[in-house]
């Protein structure tokens, strides 16, 4: 069964086109890298498929459901890891997970799981505001997928991470978690060993769409030229 359907996708900001005619298939459990230089509508496309933005026009299917008069029912299936962590710098990490779990009716333990996980246990009673970048970025990894998405989407989803927490966070959004993932990446040498399928954004079009294993790497490289 195909986790994304996209045919014609287009969004603008104004007179801008972040997005035009992007279409795009995706089976479940497959990964999607999306290489571009910034302004390519990599992000763009990710919050479209989160349901946070609305396509101008074009069809977009996530998860069987159709965008966006079915968003309600795909939000909770989504866990979408952003730029912006989507957590309260005041709050601690626990408080922070214990309010996102309460939105999606999951139980504390879980939580309590995810902080050990990603080697914040210890850490967990303080306030965001005082922590690392790094560690924030575990955090914001917890949080993305405290509710056992189906669908992960995540953009540049390493940042701020030594290799150390890269290694620990792999089993929760890497390729060993086995979920549907769309990464948005500027390495052309992870993403393309975590990619099934390869789209290359330029001005908001699509420059490159094919399977990985018919991807040269010269091909990624010439899109930030």
């Amino acid at each position: 069964m195909a986790a994304l359907e996209v045919e014609g996708l287009a969004r603008r900001y104004g007179e801008r086109e972040a997005l035009s005619d992007v279409s795009l298939t995706l089976q479940e459990g497959q990964t999607l890298v999306v290489f571009g230089p910034n302004g390519a509508g990599k992000t763009t496309l990710l919050r479209v498929l989160a349901t946070l933005l609305h396509p101008h026009a074009g069809r977009v299917s996530v998860l069987g459901r159709s965008l966006p008069s079915d968003a309600w029912a795909v939000r909770g299936r989504v866990g979408l890891l952003a730029h912006e962590p989507l957590l309260y710098r005041e709050l601690t990490a626990q408080e922070n997970l214990r309010f996102h779990a309460r939105l999606h009716g999951v139980d504390d333990e879980r939580v309590g799981e995810l902080l050990e996980s990603v080697a914040m246990s210890t850490r967990s009673r303080e306030p965001l505001r005082t922590l690392s970048r790094g560690m924030i970025q575990r955090v914001a990894v917890a949080r993305a997928v405290l509710h056992s998405p189906e669908l992960l989407l995540l953009d540049e989803p390493h940042s701020n991470l030594d290799p150390a927490a890269v290694e620990l966070v792999a089993p929760l959004i890497g390729a060993a978690s086995g979920r549907t993932r769309v990464i948005c990446s500027h390495d052309p040498g992870g993403g393309l060993a975590e990619a099934d399928i390869v789209l290359g954004l330029r001005d908001g079009r699509t420059a490159l769409l094919r399977e990985v294993a018919q991807v040269d790497p010269s091909e990624i490289t010439e899109l930030y030229r």
